[in-house]
Order: structure tokens, then sequence, then C-alpha cells
């Protein structure tokens, strides 16, 4: 372990925020401004504000991170599920949101005002290929198919405020589902899948930048006659 130590010791950022919270701390700044700001509160003590908030969730994210061993092996199912429930731990000490509760939160900010429902899913759109999620299914299409029909329905564009014409609309979505097997009840178990996949990802980039380190360090001098290090037997707590 030593060797780990002494290769790892000028690349702790690999184990620091980036590594672990980059995701976890990416709060825009309309989060914090919900709210009307009082009268002469001024910019800058908003933006200061906002950093002691981000350093609060961020050190006590840490403190969470520095109690629990990480096995970096993304393909141990073992070790995916407790990194998964590290992060959960993380966030919900640190009041962060999870993977599903910030697309909740942008959809619901970038759509609030949008009236009605095929601009509305045009914007779903936009918001889905912005964040890289991908639509292999072809659902997107199928709800636009669900849209049109509707729309012909009840002859004329279907407006998000219209009770009887979205009715329709979910009843055509929950055929969709049905087609997928997919149920509105189980939504809790497929946010925890989610959040296995993401886990697994970010153990992936660990290993992946773990290992650049480790062979990049190997190159020099004085660890030339070094053997190989397992991922597997770093402790990131040791580099945080």
């Amino acid at each position: 372990m030593a060797f780990s130590y002494r290769l790892l010791s000028r690349s702790k950022q690999l184990y620091g925020s980036q590594a672990i919270l980059n995701q976890q701390l990416a709060f825009p700044v309309r989060y914090y401004a919900k709210e009307a700001a009082p009268d002469g509160f001024k910019g800058d003590e908003m933006l200061k504000d906002i950093f002691r908030d981000l350093k609060k969730k961020f050190d006590t994210a840490i403190g969470v991170f520095r109690k629990e061993k990480i096995i970096i092996d993304p393909e141990d199912p073992a070790a995916v599920s407790h990194y998964a429930k590290v992060m959960k731990t993380a966030r919900e000490k640190a009041g962060l949101l999870s993977e599903s509760q910030r697309i909740q939160y942008t959809i619901e900010e970038e759509t609030k005002d949008i009236p009605d429902a095929r601009t509305y899913f045009l914007q779903l759109q936009e918001i889905r290929i912005k964040r890289d999620l991908p639509d292999e299914l072809g659902v997107e299409a199928m709800m636009m198919d669900a849209l049109e029909k509707v729309e012909k329905e009840i002859k004329k564009p279907l407006m998000r405020n219209d009770k009887k014409g979205m009715a329709l609309l979910m009843a055509e979505f929950d055929k969709i589902n049905t087609k997928f097997g997919v149920r509105r009840e189980d939504l809790p178990k497929y946010e925890e899948e989610l959040e296995l996949k993401i886990a697994k990802a970010q153990l992936e980039e660990l290993k992946k930048d773990a290992v650049e380190a480790m062979e990049t360090q190997r190159k020099r001098e004085e660890f030339k006659n070094e053997k190989a290090v397992d991922v597997r037997s770093l402790d990131i707590r040791n580099f945080l």
C-alpha cells in the first residue's frame, strides 16, 4: 500500500471534490433565488451566501465519504450498491438533489410558462438532448403520436390547463407505459436502478482516472521499478 500512497499523493485531485461530487453540487443560481431578494440585498452578498451554502453542503458530503470505505470496482455489484448508498447518504445529509430530482427541477423551471402540450413536449425533448439522455425505445415519438390522436379527438390544440384533454392524453400515455411494462407505482424502483447506473458510471470514471494517474507516475524514474497497484486496494479516504 505504501506505493499506492506515494503514487497518488501527487494526484489527490482524482479523489477530491471534482471526482466525487462534481454532479452533486451542480446547482443553478436560480435555485437560491426562488423568492425575491430583500430590499438592499446586494448582488455580492447573495453570491457570498450561495458560496457559503455550497461550501457547507460540500463539507457535509465530504464528511460522509471520509467515514466510508469505497471499493473502486465497477464490475462488483456489491461495490456499486455500497457506493450508491454512500452517495445517497451524502446527498440527504447535505440537502442535495438526486439525478432524477435535478431533472424534475429543470423540467419544472423550463416549462412552467408553457401553456400548450405540444410546446411542452418539444421542450422536454430539448432538455433530454441537452442532458445527453437517450431515447432508445422511441418513446418521444409515441408520445407525440398520442398527442396527435387527442388533438384530433378534441379538434383543437391541447392546452395544459384543459383537464379533460390532459386526462385523455394521460390515458394514452398509460397505454404506452403498459406496452413497456412500466407502472407508476414502480417509480421508486426505477429511480433506484438509475442511481445504481450512475454509481457504476462514476466508479468506472474513478477507475479510469486512477489507472491513468498511476500509469503516468510509473513513467517517472523514481517509480519505474514499482509494481502496478490494483485500484481496488486504494482507499479514497486517504486522498480527500
